[in-house]
């Protein structure tokens, strides 16, 4: 079981959001003029970008191999207009730097989108996902 508390700052919407180990993270909305967080949007496209890069980093250091940089571009696209206004595309774009073998990379890459990314697997229910890795500035996908 996971717990997270919600508190609100102040009179718009600005929120702490707090878990059980006391890690907090500030919420708002995104059309506020002087945003005090993230909105809830963004956290989705941070927390895919979080979770396939801890599986990729776990799943190469099980075979050796350490990456000397990660990076993920994430784009969400929204149907204008719709309520709810939810994603209907996600691109991730995986940038990898290191010692290791392409294949390996692609690998690490594909299990963590198709099969270990609890955020990747819960968003592919509502919204088409889609992937590009980058090793050491080569396209291998």
């Amino acid at each position: 079981m996971m717990k997270i508390n919600l508190k609100r700052l102040n009179k718009d919407y600005h929120f702490e959001t707090v878990n059980e180990r006391g890690d907090i993270v500030h919420l708002d909305n995104k059309t506020d003029a002087e945003p005090k967080g993230a909105s809830p949007m963004d956290l989705l496209l941070r927390a895919i970008a979080g979770c396939s890069s801890i599986d990729i980093v776990m799943i190469l250091k099980k075979q050796h191999l350490e990456l000397e940089d990660l990076q993920v571009e994430v784009e969400g696209f929204r149907e204008d207009g719709a309520v709810p206004n939810v994603f209907k595309k996600i691109q991730l774009n995986f940038l990898l730097k290191g010692e290791v073998p392409a294949a390996k990379a692609k690998r690490a890459v594909d299990l963590s989108m198709e099969k270990y990314c609890s955020v990747s697997k819960m968003l592919e229910k509502a919204a088409e996902i889609n992937y590009a890795i980058t090793l050491n500035g080569e396209l291998i996908n």
